[in-house]
């Protein structure tokens, strides 16, 4: 591993040299700093960020926090954060909760230790005295909150999109499944869909769910059609749930779409490749990712904010798990 030490033997200047330059303090001449530059880049060497950001007292480095990296919703908005962090010469600290407050705490506080210079946040609890004391600018990530700006998706129109499509395409009994209650996010796309579903001329029951996980997904999948086997539609409250509704019906040999019909929401990738692939509310999570960058660099950079909460739109994705309307009239 290429150190400091090897820069400043091939540029022949000494340690200290090599340190005014990478740290921009002090006086070099032009001459010896090309030389430096050099030396760094035949020697293909990168400054160590976070022992920069200790000397410091300041860093290129920007905290990121997920709730559950396993649900692949949460990698998109990963990936547009650091495409456009990246761009603009950060790199990212990533934390994953587990949805555990505790351990959200501790990876704020490793942000605070390395001195990251921002932090996005997807928390379960935008309302935590942990993000209103929080000294540095801070973005909420498919959250709304209060004492920060916001980037979250349409996810009350997501949820009457899903119910409109799924009464279009003729389902009678359909089963609407919550997403846990603390997320303003799953309450939004639930209260979308229960507002469709209240005015139409279908019978319909409500099962929540406390968590997004794939095993509370499997459970739930199989005491739907204990409780309700006679429901013909299930608007699912993500892509995971869904998944898991497709796998016991068909475990269960029931025929989609024929005779059950299910929309999920998110859209993950892994969506496009089930048989039958499901048909979902697709929610731009990579272009979210990105919104929720840009506007967390603007803060940083005391710019004024025009909009500090951004909602983005969300579109009916139409694939197999779904009839075709035409199959309907």
């Amino acid at each position: 591993m290429v150190t400091i030490k090897d820069v400043a033997l091939a540029a022949k200047v000494s340690v200290a040299t090599v340190s005014r330059v990478l740290n921009k303090t002090g006086y070099v001449h032009e001459d010896t700093k090309t030389r430096v530059l050099k030396a760094m880049e035949q020697l293909n060497y990168h400054p160590n960020e976070v022992a920069r950001s200790l000397y410091k007292r300041e860093s290129r480095l920007i905290g990121l926090l997920l709730p559950d990296i396993t649900n692949p919703f949460f990698p998109q908005l990963a990936r547009g954060v650091e495409d456009e962090i990246h761009q603009n010469g950060f790199r990212l600290i990533f934390g994953n909760s587990d949805e555990n407050l505790d351990k959200e705490l501790d990876y704020l506080q490793t942000f605070k230790q390395n001195h990251v210079v921002g932090v996005i946040s997807a928390t379960n609890d935008p309302g935590s005295a942990n993000y209103k004391h929080l000294s540095m600018p801070i973005v909420f990530l498919d959250r709304t909150g209060e004492h920060a700006p916001s980037v979250f998706a349409d996810g009350r129109e997501g949820g009457r999109i899903a119910a409109l499509e799924i009464i279009q395409r003729n389902s009678k009994r359909i089963t609407l499944m919550k997403g846990p209650g603390h997320l303003q996010t799953a309450r939004d796309r639930f209260n979308g869909a229960l507002e469709i579903l209240s005015g139409a001329d279908v019978d319909f029951h409500v099962m929540s769910t406390e968590t997004f996980s794939f095993r509370e997904a499997q459970k739930r999948a199989e005491e739907l059609f204990s409780l309700y086997p006679e429901t013909d539609g299930v608007i699912a409250s993500n892509d995971i749930v869904a998944t898991a509704v497709l796998h016991e019906a068909l475990k269960r040999k029931i025929n989609v779409p024929d005779d059950l019909q299910i929309i999920g929401f998110d859209d993950i990738p892994q969506s496009e490749l089930l048989f039958p692939s499901l048909s979902t509310i697709r929610q731009p999570a990579y272009e979210m990712g990105k919104e929720a960058a840009k506007l967390l660099l603007a803060l940083m950079k005391n710019e004024n904010i025009e909009q500090s909460a951004v909602q983005m739109p969300v579109t009916f994705i139409e694939r197999q798990t779904t009839r075709k309307v035409d199959d309907n009239e």
